[in-house]
């Protein structure tokens, strides 16, 4: 397995990162969404990165949008890169017709769609129970249901909504995608914000109508199962480059602050403690790049990958930005310092597509589809 950057993976890796470092780091207040930012994500390729060519794209994969990602994170980027393009431009590309992928593509790619995504309906993240119900209206379709969270729905044009068209709620078969717009007869929005930046929603469903071209695809459990994989990577990804730039601002703050006449990073103790959060990102960065590499494998091996990395970064980043809040003192969760921010952005990731409990049995269910 080929763990080295391409020449073009470096190139791109070395813009993303300028860019995050010219127009974010130092920003005051928390990650929120900034509509003349998106465009300029849309005017240096990003937002098309990874479509697929014939829609327009330029054909990217996982490894790339890790690199996008990891940037992100150092940036504490609250734009809505992860929903928009790595899970649903996933889906889209994987469910819609040709004609669905360029125009949903293209438009996405120029800045001019965001979207939203709402899958689970239960408290925790589970990608069943789906009782939210897709009937046939006329040459279109109706839907009716409820989604408890609805991710980056407040910035949304359009939501891609799970919704069953057959079988019983606890079924994987018989699962779909629509397309449904922001301002849809029926449906109603009660956004709040999310910890750490971006935007969530609740979202009911009641006599949606939609039109014929709404659906993207049906049967679609093993085509959200992938794209969900995808944007787990991703996050691991962003996590990783919160847990960087965690560690970098304690090494600095350890070597400046001076505490007994001298600095604190001259205590072997504190020392030490920095050298266990340059492992632990260190392993970080490992398991966000296997997962990244092994996104497009078959089920087991993907499954493998994601979780196992989604369970061991969630650990490793709470350690890395525990310690850095304990070593910054009182100051780490000031408004002040950014610290905080950054501790609450991996409180969010713990969380989101499924805490340590849940990817710990998927893994272990994922060691009997390879016996």
């Amino acid at each position: 397995m080929n763990l080295t950057y391409s020449e073009e993976q470096k190139m791109l890796k070395e813009s993303v990162e300028r860019f995050i470092a010219d127009a974010y780091v130092g920003r005051d207040g928390a990650p929120a969404f900034d509509a003349a930012m998106w465009k300029q994500f849309a005017d240096l390729g990003w937002l098309s990165l990874l479509a697929p060519e014939g829609a327009g794209g330029l054909g990217a994969g996982a490894v790339e949008s890790g690199i996008v990602m990891e940037a992100f994170g150092r940036g504490l980027v609250g734009e809505p890169f992860m929903t928009s393009v790595v899970l649903c431009g996933d889906l889209i590309a994987s469910l819609g017709t040709p004609a669905q992928q360029e125009h949903l593509l293209g438009k996405l790619g120029a800045g001019e769609l965001k979207f939203g995504f709402a899958h689970e309906e239960s408290r925790r993240f589970a990608p069943l129970p789906v009782a939210c119900k897709a009937t046939r209206a006329g040459a279109g379709w109706r839907l009716d249901g409820a989604k408890p969270f609805a991710l980056d729905a407040a910035e949304a044009d359009v939501i891609l909504v799970v919704a069953r068209l057959a079988g019983d709620a606890a079924s994987r078969q018989g699962l779909g995608v629509f397309l449904v717009p922001r301002d849809a007869r029926g449906l109603k929005v009660e956004t709040f914000p999310r910890l750490g930046g971006g935007s969530g929603a609740r979202l009911k469903l009641e006599g949606v109508e939609l039109g014929a071209d709404a659906r993207l695809g049906d049967d679609a459990a093993d085509a959200l199962d992938r794209a969900e994989d995808k944007a787990t990577a991703a996050l691991c990804c962003e996590a990783l480059g919160v847990m960087q730039a965690v560690l970098e601002k304690t090494v600095e703050y350890a070597k400046t602050r001076v505490q007994f006449e001298r600095p604190l990073a001259a205590n072997q103790v504190v020392r030490h403690r920095l050298a266990d959060m340059a492992i632990a990102c260190e392993e970080a960065r490992s398991l966000s790049l296997r997962a990244c590499l092994l996104a497009d494998a078959d089920a087991p091996a993907r499954m493998r990958a994601v979780s196992g990395a989604k369970t061991k970064i969630a650990r490793h980043a709470r350690f890395v930005a525990e310690q850095a809040v304990q070593l910054h003192g009182g100051m780490g969760v000031t408004e002040e310092l950014d610290i905080g921010r950054y501790l609450k952005r991996i409180v969010a990731f713990e969380a989101l597509f499924g805490d340590s409990g849940f990817h710990l049995a998927r893994r272990a269910a994922a060691e009997t589809l390879v016996a």
